[in-house]
């Protein structure tokens, strides 16, 4: 079993770990969570009653498939069990529950927690209430974290490594929360280049444009998919978010401003590979799904051997202590 030297929050004698930002990893620790990932992908029987007796709850206050289901795919293959609720309309959040005192009753029921919310914070704030580990599934805008690790899992387990390659990522880079997540992890790994192609309108934000100049990080800001296409070895596709609109007549305007085909990835490499973290709307065609070079579906299995490392993990650090003076 892995163990990692992470900040911590000491409650009575147990040490708690949370994952809050794919930022609470080290990139040493990174690679001892994908090794990890890795044996699990390759050796799937022997991690088969790792988590028996173990539940996960599973919170999630915003709409799921991919990340609800891949987190409790994970933990069912650990021999463990899983309870929760799919909408926060489901949950006493609609009698005015706070998310708070949610999390200290979860805590009664089960051993770990992954919570998504549609507010920026909740999840950490569950956080420093719970006394299980919690996981962020996304906050609002703000961060994906196992997306991310699914995501960094994907790369290096297609390409060999992590680092030293053009990323291209295209659609929705000012709400697009996968976006901003990898964009953030990526650039602890050498000579990563960024080329971010949207609109005028759906641009990275600032605050990520400053922190890779202070880094001294190369990026380029295009709006032209097909221009750049011959240069990426990585193409990360993302759908625009009707949820994150403030008016129908501005998301209708976008939805369809890029639209990847054959078209266009017949000016890629040929070992150019796509990747999407789902659900795709209309951004990529289906005649896309063939081509060797579209890895988005492997990417979601990817996701579930990723979570069950991070569920181990974090089990792993749940457990009593002799606390120290």
């Amino acid at each position: 079993m892995l163990l990692f030297d992470f900040v911590t929050i000491r409650k009575e004698s147990i040490i708690m770990r949370h994952l809050m930002s794919p930022l609470d990893f080290t990139v040493e620790e990174l690679d001892q969570l994908f090794d990890l990932a890795n044996d699990i992908e390759n050796n799937m029987p022997k991690y088969a009653k790792m988590c028996e007796g173990k539940k996960l709850a599973t919170c999630f206050y915003e709409p799921s498939t991919r990340t609800r289901l891949s987190f409790e795919a994970a933990m069912l293959n650990l021999g463990g069990s899983v309870i929760g609720f799919s909408d926060a309309a489901s949950s006493s959040a609609s009698k005015g529950e706070s998310v708070s005192d949610t999390i200290r009753v979860i805590s009664c029921f089960a051993d770990i927690c992954a919570m998504r919310h549609h507010k920026e914070g909740a999840p950490m704030v569950a956080a420093e209430k719970s006394s299980i580990p919690v996981i962020n599934a996304g906050d609002g805008g703000h961060q994906h974290p196992t997306q991310t690790l699914t995501d960094l899992l994907t790369i290096r387990s297609l390409k060999g490594s992590l680092g030293n390659f053009t990323i291209g990522l295209c659609g929705d880079l000012k709400f697009g929360r996968t976006v901003h997540s990898l964009i953030n992890a990526l650039v602890r790994y050498p000579n990563v280049h960024f080329i971010f192609i949207s609109p005028q309108e759906l641009r990275v934000p600032d605050y990520i444009t400053e922190m890779l100049r202070e880094k001294n990080i190369s990026y380029e800001e295009v709006i032209r998919l097909e221009e750049i296409m011959p240069r990426l070895d990585f193409l990360y596709m993302t759908r625009v978010q009707r949820e994150r609109f403030f008016n129908e007549e501005d998301y209708v305007r976008l939805k369809d401003f890029y639209i990847l085909n054959k078209e266009k990835m017949a000016l890629a490499k040929q070992d150019m590979l796509v990747l999407h973290p789902l659900p795709r709307v209309n951004e990529i065609s289906v005649e896309v799904d063939d081509d060797p070079r579209a890895a988005y579906f492997k990417q979601v299995q990817y996701g579930v051997y990723v979570r069950m490392a991070l569920i181990l993990t974090l089990l792993e650090y749940a457990k009593p202590t002799t606390p120290q003076e």
